[in-house]
């Protein structure tokens, strides 16, 4: 029996993602176990376990498994614990975080590999995430529109996202200022790769998204605008996204380099309450 299958991986949906049963994250990985996740990761894109029991230092200690740990900028930290995010909305709260697609640091030189996220309080119905594959996002291309992207970079920026002049500051609903904050640190540009070869799979993928995408390198933002909105278009059909419905002590664990995520905000007058470490990652060819 392979150790796959003693882990229990199934497909969440055709589309992407894997739900794993039968490892506990509070407890150190056996090297079995860490490379059967590390090949459904690649496989999938993003992998789920419920029912996990995690203290900070035993969350971070998983994470640590991965590689080195990224202190986000501009989320607030769990108290006590400056390595880990608060992934948090309260029931008065109109915004939430995350909601819009996107992949996790690409304005990065070297973008985040992943992030682990752990449920602690979620509401009764509500609060999904939704997952795009990018491998099939990619392979859903013309030839001729493949070989074009596979010799283009895009410009990719935190500014207009995270920044003092940020477009959501401007939103009368808006209310994440307590929640997300040092405006000042969006510094970030970066350029990489239209399409990028996966670091565990090997297999190409697109890697531009809407949240951090500004323009195709040697591009004008408004040549760039029609080509970017086909391929977000093409990424988000529903053949290619998959849907996960949190329960309290779920952990997502989800690799930016194969997926897109969106945090559904339809939850109003209810707690959504998680944990979220982020992974270095490396740049990107």
């Amino acid at each position: 029996m392979s150790m796959r299958e003693v882990l229990q991986i199934e497909p969440m949906s055709s589309a992407v993602g894997a739900e794993i049963s039968g490892v506990d994250l509070a407890e150190p990985l056996r090297q079995d176990v860490h490379a059967a996740i590390r090949e459904a990761l690649g496989e999938y894109g993003v992998v789920f376990f419920r029912d996990q029991t995690l203290t900070p230092e035993q969350h971070l200690a998983f994470a640590e498994r991965w590689g080195e740990i990224n202190v986000n900028r501009f989320f607030s930290a769990v108290e006590g614990y400056p390595r880990v995010a608060e992934v948090r909305k309260e029931p008065d709260q109109k915004s939430n975080i995350g909601n819009g697609w996107h992949t996790d640091h690409s304005y990065d030189e070297a973008p985040a590999m992943g992030s682990v996220l752990y449920a602690l309080e979620v509401p009764p119905i509500g609060g999904d995430t939704l997952f795009a594959n990018m491998y099939a996002a990619y392979e859903s291309l013309s030839e001729g529109m493949q070989r074009m992207l596979e010799s283009m970079h895009a410009v990719h920026s935190s500014r207009h996202v995270f920044g003092a002049n940020a477009k959501r500051y401007a939103k009368p609903d808006n209310d994440l200022e307590t929640r997300l904050g040092n405006a000042e640190a969006a510094t970030q540009d970066s350029v990489h790769p239209v399409v990028i070869r996966h670091p565990i799979s090997g297999r190409k993928a697109l890697y531009v998204n809407p949240a951090f995408t500004v323009r195709f390198d040697g591009w004008s933002t408004e040549e760039s605008a029609p080509l970017l909105q086909y391929l977000y278009r093409q990424a988000v059909v529903p053949e290619r996204v998959g849907r996960f419905r949190w329960t309290a002590g779920a952990v997502a664990f989800w690799d930016n380099r194969a997926v897109w995520h969106y945090a559904a905000n339809d939850y109003q007058g209810h707690r959504r309450y998680m944990h979220r470490i982020t992974i270095e990652g490396e740049r990107l060819h």
